[in-house]
């Protein structure tokens, strides 16, 4: 069983609004899933985005592979916050 991280998409007709989750490939992109890691909102300045990184890395580890969507969000984040330990 092959196991991506992708981007599940909600909201209404032009808002969309999209979760995070691990799902196996074959399963339609807003079908089922395996765990819900994380939120992306791209209508909010700046986009707003919650995500698990720990479940996130896990999920890597354990060879899930994230589509090119979700690796740009994790970097986009990364970036956003500040270091553990920075003043």
């Amino acid at each position: 069983m092959a196991v991506t991280i992708r981007l599940q998409r909600r909201g209404a007709h032009k808002k969309p609004y999209y979760h995070v989750v691990v799902a196996d490939n074959r399963a339609p992109r807003d079908g089922k899933f395996i765990e819900r890691i994380g939120t992306y909102n791209p209508l909010r300045e700046p986009p707003e985005i919650s995500l698990s990184t720990e479940l996130y890395e896990a999920w890597v580890r354990k060879g899930a592979q994230p589509s090119k969507a979700v690796v740009s969000i994790v970097n986009r984040f990364r970036t956003s916050r500040p270091a553990e330990g920075a003043v």
